[in-house]
């Protein structure tokens, strides 16, 4: 069975479905102190995975875990805030608008 591509707007009015009720009571302070937890989990599970490291399977599955778990917090963040990520994120397809890299 073939899935729709999920996209931003989606993703994030799925997050809002789902735990805006709880996520706007908590606020923004305690939603990025969640946010910066699974950062740190994130961290964690990179260093496990660096090169030259062997990670178990386990391991692998779980750094796609924690970079789902930081979109997530991110996302609920960003509903908290009021900012549409997908409109917020379109600066990146604007010829001009965000170009070159950072050193």
């Amino acid at each position: 069975m073939a899935t729709t591509p999920l996209t931003f707007a989606a993703f994030q009015d799925l997050i809002r479905q789902r735990y805006f009720a709880t996520d706007s009571a908590r606020g923004t302070p305690a939603t990025f102190l969640w946010l910066v937890e699974e950062l740190g989990e994130l961290a964690t599970a990179l260093q496990e995975n660096a090169p030259g490291k062997s990670p178990t399977p386990e391991q692998r599955a779980n750094l796609g875990e924690e970079f789902a778990d930081v979109f997530a917090w991110l996302t609920t963040l960003a509903n908290v805030n009021g900012v549409d990520l997908e409109e917020a994120l379109s600066k990146y397809t604007q010829p001009d608008r965000v170009s070159g890299v950072k050193d």
